[in-house]
């Protein structure tokens, strides 16, 4: 999630900063953490929507957009992720899911889907990866093939966080911070100094 605060701030020209912080060890926090952070995404592009004019006006076209991808985009990719998911299975099970359609048209949209698919997992795996092996944290380079389970994760706390929003706007789950399994800092992260 910090990454797409710092693509936010980027595009709208702010300095960026190194975040430093620690995921939960256990998936109930973790879970409760992802729902804060996903329910504060709802409400952040809610406000700063109700006035959509007065946003692009104090961010400009780049940062308004950026503000669309970012903060909007990250709760709607995680709300619709894993329906295409279900559309994967409903296909499977009628046998059409790799059928290509007579239409060119309709042929050259399966071919993009296909490829976006294909190329934004790989792509995303991908920057894991190296950024893994270039942060020192050699030992998440396994964990790299589950990315696409930890996205239905993020999906199920998204909505979580719609629901909340609806229900409870007030209620803010706190999880505890630092409380990793193991407090080995990678070489790579120790002398930095921000």
């Amino acid at each position: 999630m910090a990454c797409g605060w710092r693509g936010t701030l980027w595009l709208s020209g702010a300095r960026l900063h190194h975040l430093r912080g620690s995921a939960p060890a256990r998936f109930r926090p973790w879970l409760y953490q992802r729902t804060r952070w996903l329910k504060g995404y709802i409400q952040t592009y809610l406000v700063h929507m109700r006035a959509p004019s007065r946003l692009w006006r104090e961010l400009g076209p780049r940062g308004f957009f950026g503000f669309q991808t970012m903060v909007g985009g990250t709760v709607l990719s995680a709300l619709v992720h894993p329906w295409f998911y279900g559309l994967v299975v409903f296909e499977l099970t009628l046998g059409v899911l790799f059928e290509r359609p007579q239409s060119l048209l309709g042929h050259f949209l399966w071919s993009a889907a296909w490829f976006d698919l294909i190329a934004g997992y790989l792509g995303a795996m991908a920057l894991a990866l190296i950024t893994a092996r270039r942060r020192g944290y050699a030992a998440l380079l396994r964990h790299v093939p589950l990315m696409p389970l930890y996205w239905l994760l993020i999906s199920a706390a998204a909505y979580r966080a719609l629901w909340q929003f609806w229900t409870a706007p007030f209620k803010w789950e706190k999880t505890e911070h630092g409380l990793t399994r193991s407090a080995v800092v990678p070489a790579a992260r120790r002398n930095w100094s921000g």
